[in-house]
């Protein structure tokens, strides 16, 4: 398949390969704590893993795909987006699973941010196999990791302090683990001793309640997250994981993960590459108002279809910090999709062959399946641009809009109507003014309009419209117009600009010609039948 090697997430598959040799299955792992909306940044790392897991299995090897929800973690804070916060905040220091839904919608706050995950990954291709740590914990999966942790406390503490300046090291009596309380719930316990084998005692300072507990059947017993985190890497033999910037620092906590995953735990730490952060530029839509400055992958899918939201991160190394646009970027970032498209399939040449390849393997990797790019069928291409005015022109029904497609057959449809549900959405939520129309009812004639004016657009109708069907394209249509203000004397800007007055109220609209064409002609000869 031309370009399997010139993209970064078959790089990465290439390294994880070499580097962990010949295995039945390879596993890769993503994961987070589910403390708050999921954001895109999040949903970086997420895809970031489903891209290299693509790029294994068309090396036909077997992948796993797993993703860890944390949801045993101590809920730390309340977000700033959340509803209720008075009522959340009486759960702090609680683990996040326990934490009641201020939605009512889900059995805990944790499972609503996990829901809505869930529900959403499917439409961008995403299937990983999740993994609650809260259920792993409460049935002891762990326990032996915990034990062997607990005896090799004092190489833990060695480990963690290795890339820590004096002032930052352990001090204390340090344990590895914590408990949270039995009877009050908060973590703010101490632990008092450990047997040797499987007894842990501990005692709470929030509300004084003293237990000794066996960690095989214990439900409340949980590592620190940096030992947490490497145990994970053993017990479930995982192959890669990406991380943020944040944890790829030198000396930061995949370090310190590195080394307690090889000395604790006899197992080499997975592949890895570092991933970088992303900005929002434009107003998301009025939606995310309630959930402040968050933007997640709902949010993306509301104004990019399901491939240009993979097309965003296939086409951008995760090491390389880009910014995710809500305004007239928008546009062109649809265009930049269009003509990875028509290089794909050879309908436009790419500057070289490099190029070419590169260019095609972002198109697979950007596709909702996985079907190989040879059965796929050509695509109906309809620029964004163009669809936002065709929208406009059919007052808001994507689907009029998509029939009125020239050429366009029935299996072709529901691509272009996904499109055009985001150029609606766009133009509804996040286009600037200017870039939004109305098209005037029939036979309303703009308010004070000089009769010079009114004869130019009388020309402009009988001169050009009228024969509308005459122009094989833009080309003509325009000159036909710049002709038409030649004999009316005027500038051909006038012309223009009294056509787009007397069409949609405004002095400036979409390229006239096109503009013209593309609206049925019984119509337009409707709307300037008063002049």
């Amino acid at each position: 398949m031309a370009g399997k090697h010139t993209h970064w997430a078959d790089e990465a598959a290439d390294k994880i390969i070499r580097e962990k040799g010949k295995k039945d299955v390879y596993t890769c792992a993503s994961g987070i704590t589910p403390s708050g909306t999921v954001h895109v940044g999040n949903f970086r790392e997420i895809i970031s893993v489903d891209l290299v897991a693509r790029a294994l299995r068309s090396k036909e090897k077997k992948v796993r795909f797993i993703y860890s929800w944390d949801d045993f973690d101590v809920f730390r804070k309340v977000p700033a987006n959340m509803p209720d916060p008075g009522a959340l905040e009486r759960y702090l220091r609680f683990p996040i699973t326990e934490v009641p839904d201020p939605w009512r919608r889900d059995e805990s706050y944790a499972r609503h941010h996990e829901v809505d995950v869930e529900r959403v990954l499917p439409e961008v291709g995403i299937y990983p196999e999740y993994l609650y740590q809260s259920q792993k914990y409460r049935a002891s999966t762990y326990a032996e990791g915990i034990r062997k942790a607990l005896e090799k406390r004092d190489a833990l503490k060695a480990a963690l302090d290795k890339f820590r300046d004096e002032e930052h090291k352990i001090e204390g009596d340090w344990w590895p683990v914590g408990v949270f309380c039995a009877q009050c719930r908060h973590d703010e316990t101490e632990i008092a001793g450990w047997d040797g084998a499987w007894a842990l005692s501990y005692h709470c300072t929030a509300c004084g309640h003293r237990e000794t507990v066996d960690i095989r059947t214990a439900r409340d017993v949980k590592l620190g997250w940096r030992v947490d985190w490497p145990m994970r890497w053993a017990f479930e033999k995982v192959d890669f994981e990406p991380a943020g910037k944040d944890h790829h620092s030198q000396g930061g906590s995949f370090d310190t993960s590195r080394l307690v995953c090889k000395e604790v735990y006899d197992y080499d730490a997975p592949v890895t590459f570092r991933y970088d952060f992303i900005g929002i530029k434009g107003n998301p839509g009025k939606m995310s108002s309630s959930k402040g400055a968050v933007v997640d992958l709902r949010d993306l899918l509301k104004v990019y279809t399901p491939e240009l939201v993979r097309y965003l991160f296939a086409g951008t190394r995760p090491n390389t910090e880009f910014t995710i646009s809500f305004d007239l970027d928008v546009i062109k970032i649809y265009e930049d999709y269009d003509k990875t498209e028509r290089i794909a399939f050879g309908l436009e040449k790419a500057k070289d062959e490099e190029t070419a390849a590169r260019e095609k393997r972002i198109y697979e990797l950007s596709q909702v399946d996985e079907t190989p790019f040879e059965e796929r069928p050509l695509p109906y291409q309809a620029p964004f641009r163009h669809f936002c005015n065709l929208i406009q022109i059919a007052d808001g029904d994507a689907q009029k809009a998509v029939d009125g497609l020239p050429g366009i057959k029935d299996e072709q449809k529901p691509r272009l109507l996904a499109r055009g549900k985001r150029a609606l959405y766009w133009l509804d939520e996040c286009a600037p003014d200017e870039f939004r129309f109305r098209l005037r009812p029939a036979g309303e004639i703009a308010a004070d309009v000089p009769e010079t004016v009114k004869q130019a657009i009388a020309a402009l109708r009988d001169k050009v419209v009228a024969h509308i069907e005459m122009f094989p394209d833009d080309k003509t249509c325009a000159q036909a117009v710049y002709d038409t203000a030649g004999e009316l004397g005027i500038e051909g800007k006038d012309l223009f600009r009294a056509a787009y007055q007397a069409l949609i109220g405004k002095d400036q609209g979409p390229r006239l010609a096109n503009f013209l064409r593309s609206i049925d002609q019984e119509r337009l000869l409707g709307i300037l039948a008063g002049y």
